[in-house]
């Protein structure tokens, strides 16, 4: 694996541990389709949750840039899509019915610090 996916990775081990601290269930990691990758697929009570997760290692002087800040306009219709894929695909296939708490669509940005530990921020409801 690549030192980039390493962290990567990483990240997503962070994020998945905060979702999972805040009472939410994981249901899947890394999910693939054509048009993409889904981070996490969780379930936050009855909504189910879209994840994206970008992570962030400081540079010298700890400048950064913030991983918040990565998800632009055209990145957020590809996560709208892939959820919409991926609900019909994996839940509506299963289930015959969306979820009752509906999607929703969150960002978990990681930062790794020079020394200290990650700072893990989590926003609902971003797409």
């Amino acid at each position: 694996m690549s030192a980039r996916g390493a962290l990567g990775r990483y990240g997503e081990d962070l994020a998945a541990r905060r979702l999972r601290e805040t009472g939410m269930a994981v249901l899947e990691r890394n999910w693939r389709c054509v048009e993409g990758e889904v981070d996490i697929v969780a379930r936050d009570a009855d909504a189910l949750v879209i994840c994206e997760v970008k992570t962030r290692r400081a540079r010298r002087h700890g400048t950064y840039e913030h991983p918040m800040a990565a998800l632009t306009p055209a990145k957020a219709a590809r996560l709208r899509r892939l959820a919409s894929r991926w609900l019909s695909e994996r839940w509506v296939a299963r289930y015959g019915a969306p979820p009752r708490g509906g999607v929703r669509i969150d960002l978990v940005g990681v930062l790794l610090p020079d020394r200290g530990a990650p700072l893990v921020q989590h926003a609902k409801g971003v797409a």
